[in-house]
């Protein structure tokens, strides 16, 4: 028996779940740990056996979006999809719930006060204050400096998809508005009973900018939520089909893990092209072409009659006022974030 044979994985039982870096054959053999220790403004990072864990930390402000949060998740996602010790990817919040949406209050409620970054990207088109500028009601705006400041937020979010290895969503108390962005981006999604997810702003001053609505539900459940702004609860989701398991709250993280552990058994090859496969599909449909549409009109949408008297009531009585007017006449409560 040559020294080869011996050694072969195909001499061991159910060599193909080992570890991809198990083994004298593996490519990885004798290679170091991934040295990538970054932190994250808006998220934490942590690798435990072959699940990568991205959870949204800003619990005191419902998760909601900054400009950090497009650019941390597509680092985080990246940092998974390039470690050979991660089969499966994970997004979840800390805190009430995974993910309230823009922290839009800052130019709604605070007239030209622009969002922070801990990335300073001053004298581009993603200066704060130059996009700030671009949301004045009395000035002039211009809808592609607004695309290319939305449009890297979907890139980000969409890292999800477009990641090498399966993502998974876990929700719990709300994904609302570019919260549920996030959610539709991610290739399982996993709630409880009573997460709410929906996109409220489609009553005034948003537009899904994902595009991900029609591709997940089908035409008319996704014109049946955006035509009024509605919501559905966690199990309404899994009985439409938009998520692929719903359960009580206090089963969710059990539940979840089971999801992730039987994923994680699967080899990491097999999983990209499972994934490389059934994406075609999805890309095929014009997910791409669905994005950019929700990346303008969303922006077109904030800049009309309607969505500056939006604005500029947020910016007299505050953004959580506003939001309940908009609610109001649907009987739904008023939302943190939008």
């Amino acid at each position: 028996m040559s020294p080869d044979y011996e050694h072969h994985s195909g001499t061991r039982p159910a060599a193909w779940r080992e570890a991809a870096t198990a083994g004298a054959d593996t490519p990885f053999a004798d290679r170091p740990t991934p040295a990538d220790q970054a932190s994250y403004p808006t998220l934490t990072y942590e690798v435990t056996g072959r699940i990568a864990r991205i959870t949204f930390d800003r619990p005191e402000h419902g998760n909601a979006i900054t400009a950090d949060t497009p650019l941390d998740l597509a680092h985080a996602v990246e940092r998974a999809d390039l470690d050979p010790r991660v089969h499966v990817i994970v997004v979840s919040g800390r805190g009430k719930g995974f993910c309230g949406g823009y922290d839009l209050s800052i130019l709604a409620a605070g007239g030209l006060r622009p969002q922070r970054s801990a990335r300073p990207a001053t004298g581009t088109v993603l200066d704060p204050v130059a996009q700030a500028r671009n949301h004045n009601p009395w000035g002039t705006w211009d809808p592609m400096l607004d695309y290319q400041m939305m449009s890297r937020c979907n890139r980000g979010f969409a890292s999800l998809l477009y990641a090498n290895k399966p993502t998974v969503a876990k929700l719990h108390g709300f994904a609302i508005a570019g919260g549920s962005d996030i959610a539709l981006f991610a290739d399982q999604i996993i709630c409880a009973d009573d997460t709410k997810i929906g996109y409220p702003p489609t009553r005034v001053w948003g537009i899904p900018a994902a595009g991900m609505w029609a591709h997940r539900l089908g035409d008319q459940r996704a014109k049946r939520l955006l035509f009024t702004g509605d919501c559905l609860t966690g199990r309404q989701a899994a009985e439409w089909g938009l998520a692929v398991e719903s359960c009580p709250a206090e089963e969710l993280d059990e539940r979840t893990e089971q999801l992730l552990h039987r994923i994680s058994q699967v080899p990491i090859n097999q999983l990209i092209m499972a994934k490389l496969a059934l994406n075609s599909a999805l890309l095929a449909q014009g997910v791409a072409n669905s994005g950019m549409i929700g990346t303008v009109f969303d922006g077109i949408s904030r800049h009309t009659r309607e969505g500056y008297a939006f604005q500029l009531r947020a910016a007299t009585v505050g953004f959580r006022e506003a939001v309940r007017e908009r609610d109001e006449p649907f009987g739904d409560g008023k939302h943190a974030a939008t």
